[in-house]
């Protein structure tokens, strides 16, 4: 029998790990206890409030044996520079990578990152040899300042990936993403943030107006990355 054409096949690849599966269960995370590496955006190093928040919500929710972070050399001595072009980021980054694999071998690989270190992260998880079982994207900066769609790393990309977006994030227009997931070739999931800017801040007037909190619309998040990541640790 002839094979299903590609779309045919992704629509199906991305029914098994997509939205809206509640299958999975957390014993699976505390059995495999996975190493995650969490990279940080191009304004703030891996001290900042919320990176540390986000590394302790990251750490809890999926069993992490560690969460390990980082800064980019760039960022580091405490001075301000502006980022280089995230090609260059590749290597340091894939160092790091390396050393928390070597750290706790047997234990699954999950790639992820703010801003630019989740397009650092993905652009890691393309290079030979790295066998990540996810990539999770906070905030993935998919337009460009001049506006072209940085969708080149994602197109490559072949392990299952999650984003998690603002529904106001400015650098993700969500329908922008949407044409870029239909022709990537790696599973992807989607969790939009109603309401969220870049960094997932929901404006005081539109928490009230959805009836929610900061707070409770993290957790969700956090609860669908933990599905997200069980699912594909679960998948053959």
């Amino acid at each position: 029998m002839a094979s299903p054409p590609l779309a045919k096949r992704r629509r199906t690849a991305h029914s098994k790990i997509g939205e809206n599966d509640t299958s999975s269960s957390p014993s699976t995370l505390e059995k495999l206890s996975p190493v995650v590496v969490f990279a940080h955006g191009a304004g703030a190093p891996s001290s900042s409030d919320w990176m540390i928040r986000w590394k302790d919500m990251l750490g809890k929710a999926l069993h992490a044996v560690e969460v390990v972070t980082f800064d980019y050399p760039y960022i580091s001595g405490g001075k301000k520079r502006a980022p280089p072009k995230a090609e260059k980021l590749v290597d340091f980054h894939l160092d790091i990578v390396k050393e928390a694999v070597a750290k706790y071998p047997g234990h699954p690989l999950i790639l992820a990152g703010k801003s630019m270190g989740s397009r650092v992260s993905c652009m890691v998880a393309c290079k030979e040899g790295i066998d990540a079982s996810a990539v999770v994207c906070l905030g993935y900066p998919l337009k460009a300042m001049n506006g072209a769609v940085r969708d080149e790393t994602l197109l490559q990309l072949t392990i299952p990936t999650m984003f998690v977006q603002g529904s106001k994030d400015s650098l993700c227009p969500l329908e922008k993403l949407e044409a870029t997931r239909k022709k990537m070739n790696a599973i992807s999931c989607l969790h939009v943030i109603d309401g969220g800017d870049h960094s997932f801040k929901i404006a005081k007037k539109h928490l009230q107006t959805i009836g929610s909190s900061q707070d409770k619309a993290e957790d969700l998040s956090m609860q669908e990355i933990t599905a997200f990541v069980c699912r594909c640790l679960e998948t053959p």
